[in-house]
């Protein structure tokens, strides 16, 4: 089916198990994306610190975002609305602040996913300095993006998830997960100095921006209405369970390999694993790593490039509208012709050349600290507002607004993200 095919166009299969696998790709694409280098060390530091102690708020975390994961999915298929055209309906306010973030984050992150690409690129082959390898990156996903076309990117995803989940989950097994610690993980403790460590686990991995950009990849996959609401869910459970293997993975070697060891905090704290693993095992298990190392960074540029350029696109349409527009619905929207807009290319440029510059300078201290509270801020919004418009009578259907199960989960996510950003905000202001 094409990527703009009408909602009466979308021929929907019967529901069962093996047509519903048959049909998965947004969500691992939202959650590969959300998943970066920079997550991985974070979870292999509190493992190297706590042991298995904080298993259960990766489990935890890994609830919530798939939650929210549905919970995007629902509101694009359900009120047949797009993130954007949802916000519009809250007031100016929404539209504006979104407006802001997602210009300051894309200068910032168009760094961070090409600096994190280019790193294990310069172990591998250090014919290219990092910066050199960065822009090698990003010019890679600019071209990838700009001329591919959904169905290609969720092929060259998958193939990428493929590839994580044999080094990182491999490398789990090769350290030798202590299953007894890990069962006992799962009962709640929060060590001396945890908490903003369980914080992180719980509500910073794959939690990005990417999860607002997971409808528009449902729209992309062809799903227009309600019926493909089953497929949806597995889509997004298959994602987000896959996100937790990840991490549960990156815990099991902190804790069973790195434990006590002085990490590096961001990506490079991955070269050091890279590098023990050669002192351990020899270069044959370092290569591999590094080999997923790309493949966990590359996946972000990707996804990015696409995702969130969507998303900018449909801001930059919505923006525009005059205020007596009456408020919109999905067949308003066509995906085909966000992929080829003006503001789509601004913003895939954006995300590209203008971060080139923070490769060689590093980042402005006050880009940092306006980037730190915008994001700080993000998934808060998200969360809040989804509780509102998914509980929304006169844009949700009864049959298909939050219940209690849906409602308490968003409401747990919007009090962890209101944690989150408190202590992100005071690491930042601090």
């Amino acid at each position: 089916m094409s990527a703009d095919a009408k909602p009466e166009d979308v021929a929907v299969p019967e529901a069962t198990w093996k047509a519903r696998l048959k049909q998965v790709g947004p969500g691992v694409m939202a959650a590969a994306t959300g998943v970066g280098a920079g997550d991985l060390v974070a979870t292999m530091v509190a493992g190297s610190r706590y042991g298995y102690a904080l298993f259960w708020a990766v489990v935890l975390g890994a609830v919530f975002k798939l939650a929210l994961g549905e919970a995007v999915g629902r509101w694009h298929l359900a009120s047949h609305r797009t993130m954007l055209q949802g916000w519009r309906t809250l007031g100016r306010w929404a539209t504006t602040y979104f407006g802001i973030y997602i210009v300051i984050w894309g200068f910032i992150y168009g760094a961070t996913a090409m600096s994190a690409s280019a790193l294990p690129l310069n172990a591998l082959f250090p014919v290219l300095p990092v910066s050199g390898w960065g822009i090698v990156c990003g010019l890679v996903g600019l071209a990838l993006v700009w001329f591919g076309r959904y169905r290609l990117l969720e092929k060259l995803m998958t193939v990428l998830v493929g590839i994580m989940f044999v080094t990182v989950v491999g490398t789990a097994i090769l350290v030798g997960p202590n299953l007894p610690a890990l069962g006992a993980g799962l009962v709640p403790s929060l060590p001396d100095g945890s908490v903003a460590y369980v914080l992180g686990l719980m509500g910073g991995v794959g939690g990005t921006i990417t999860m607002a950009a997971y409808g528009y990849w449902t729209f992309a996959k062809g799903w227009r209405s309600p019926k493909w609401l089953p497929f949806m869910r597995t889509d997004n459970a298959v994602g987000y369970i896959t996100t937790a293997i990840f991490v549960a993975a990156m815990l099991v070697v902190g804790a069973g390999m790195l434990r006590g060891a002085n990490l590096t905090a961001g990506d490079t704290g991955l070269l050091q694993l890279g590098d023990a693993l050669a002192t351990d095992y020899g270069q044959w298990a370092r290569i591999p790593f590094l080999v997923g190392f790309f493949a966990v960074a590359f996946t972000s540029v990707i996804g990015v490039w696409n995702g969130v350029s969507l998303l900018f696109a449909d801001w930059w349409r919505t923006w525009r509208m005059p205020k007596s527009a009456p408020p919109e619905t999905a067949a308003d929207y066509d995906h085909a012709a966000g992929e080829r807009s003006p503001a789509y290319r601004f913003y895939l440029l954006w995300l590209t050349f203008p971060p080139m510059l923070l490769l060689f300078l590093g980042k402005p201290f006050q880009i940092t600290i306006v980037y730190g509270v915008l994001g700080a801020l993000f998934m808060p919004f998200l969360a809040g507002t989804l509780l509102w418009l998914l509980n929304s009578k006169t844009m949700m259907p009864a049959e298909h607004r939050s219940r209690w199960v849906s409602n308490t989960a968003l409401g747990l996510c919007l009090l962890l993200f209101v944690g989150v950003a408190a202590n992100e905000l005071i690491d930042t202001l601090g």
